[in-house]
């Protein structure tokens, strides 16, 4: 079997409430949003055939991976902790905590080596700051980290990686369901699995094609976009950050 990659937006945390509450610094899961990791949990049909769990090193998405996946995770699995897979504004609900803090959260069960210094910086000389051009230089390195990490374990490899609404557009190259204003076109806890495109391991920029199961269990019958429809969305995406980057003095 090919690797699978099931790609997950975390559960609802306070800043998704309200505009205010993005304010927050990394803020945690609300209690609908420990319900939604629950009900996640119990639909998720292939907790065995799980090999990786990886997050993005907020707490909501930590969360989210620990809880909708317990199983894995009490089987001995740690989460591994992508600093490339964070969300993709500076606000303060989207810059992450340093990593001595969430050591301390999460001791043992999450894997912070990679976790460096600096990966919590949103400024404009970062490459994490939210700009198209790094955002898909930046989701790259993600999907290519991917498909070195099940490169080197077996070909029935199956990760689940918790990320956020805004970046899942840029690593899936897929602006499908893209609403306006709200950032993204993912439900919270929402699980989508895809395949390499490329079953060789040589396309090199590592693109990711979504399931036909997991197409046709959200999608039915729907046809996808087309080049020139992904094209116009991701670039409407690209002017609204450009003018949340303004709005809020970068």
């Amino acid at each position: 079997m090919a690797p699978i990659i099931h790609l997950v937006r975390h559960a609802q945390g306070y800043h998704n409430l309200s505009e205010a509450n993005q304010q927050i610094r990394d803020p945690d899961l609300t209690p609908l949003g420990k319900q939604q990791c629950e009900a996640l949990c119990k639909k998720f049909p292939s907790h065995e055939k799980i090999t990786h769990l990886v997050a993005s090193p907020m707490r909501r998405t930590i969360y989210t991976c620990l809880l909708s996946f317990a199983p894995v995770a009490k089987r001995g699995r740690k989460v591994i902790a992508l600093p490339d897979a964070q969300e993709v504004s500076f606000l303060p609900c989207d810059v992450g905590l340093e990593r001595e803090k969430l050591k301390e959260e999460f001791g043992d069960e999450v894997d912070l080596s990679l976790v460096h210094e600096g990966w919590n910086d949103k400024s404009i000389d970062s490459k994490y700051y939210p700009d198209a051009i790094k955002l898909e230089s930046r989701a790259r390195e993600v999907r290519l980290w991917l498909r070195n990490l099940v490169q080197s374990a077996s070909d029935d490899s199956q990760v689940v990686l918790v990320t956020h609404g805004g970046i899942l557009h840029f690593l899936t190259q897929d602006w499908d369901g893209l609403r306006p204003g709200s950032g993204t076109g993912w439900e919270n806890t929402e699980c989508r699995s895809y395949e390499f495109k490329d079953p060789s391991g040589q396309d090199p920029d590592a693109s990711l094609v979504e399931t036909r199961t997991s197409w046709r269990q959200r999608r039915g019958s729907a046809k996808p976009l087309t080049p020139t429809e992904q094209t116009q969305l991701r670039e409407a995406f690209a002017e609204q950050m450009e003018e949340a980057n303004r709005k809020n003095g970068a």
